[in-house]
């Protein structure tokens, strides 16, 4: 299969999952800085690129993170780092899944993975994912806790929404086009430290 047509085929799928929303030179820049092109991380790692998006397309791999506006394929930097970690693409379905207790929530995450949509982690693995949530559930619960707004509980907050946000990238307009609204970075992070400012 010619290169054009698979990476055509990349990029349909890629519209099914985002919708199709343009790029800016803003959103560019920002994922140049936080991405690499698929071909030039493929020839660094020794790999065909046209296998890779075979496998993308085979859901093996995850889509890539974004497309930039002249059509490269953006993807992590650490993009082959789970693969290998599992012991191989082969593997990393059952490996990457394990890390949940409950199979249906594996399940989720795996296909969340798969997506490319996990663009809100600077690296993006079963650990990570699973300390995002419990910072995101927890400072969006603290609101409810019995001391809220105490000296100590803004200390606790601002601990929380401080580790998550080593976690999170700073995100692009363009994410909040295919998400349909705020990012977790804007209502975790940002709102939680403007609403409740540290005394």
């Amino acid at each position: 299969m010619p290169e054009k047509d698979l990476k055509q085929q990349l990029a349909e799928r890629f519209r099914e999952v985002n919708g199709d929303h343009p790029m800016t030179d803003a959103d560019d820049v920002y994922v140049s800085g936080q991405f690499a092109v698929l071909e030039e991380l493929c020839a660094v790692h020794g790999r065909d690129a046209d296998a890779v998006r075979r496998l993308m397309l085979g859901q093996r791999l995850p889509l890539p993170g974004y497309l930039r506006s002249d059509g490269a394929e953006m993807v992590p930097a650490d993009l082959f780092a789970l693969a290998d970690e599992a012991g191989g693409v082969e593997l990393l379905e059952a490996w990457f899944t394990a890390h949940w207790a409950d199979p249906v929530t594996g399940k989720a995450e795996w296909n969340a993975y798969l997506s490319g949509r996990y663009v809100c982690l600077h690296s993006v693995t079963p650990a990570a994912i699973q300390r995002k949530d419990h910072l995101t559930t927890a400072i969006g619960a603290a609101v409810n806790e019995p001391d809220a707004r105490s000296a100590r509980w803004l200390e606790r907050l601002h601990a929380l929404v401080d580790e998550l946000d080593t976690l999170e990238p700073m995100f692009t307009a363009y994410d909040r086009l295919r998400f349909g609204g705020p990012t977790s970075r804007d209502t975790c992070i940002d709102a939680v430290r403007v609403r409740f400012p540290l005394l």
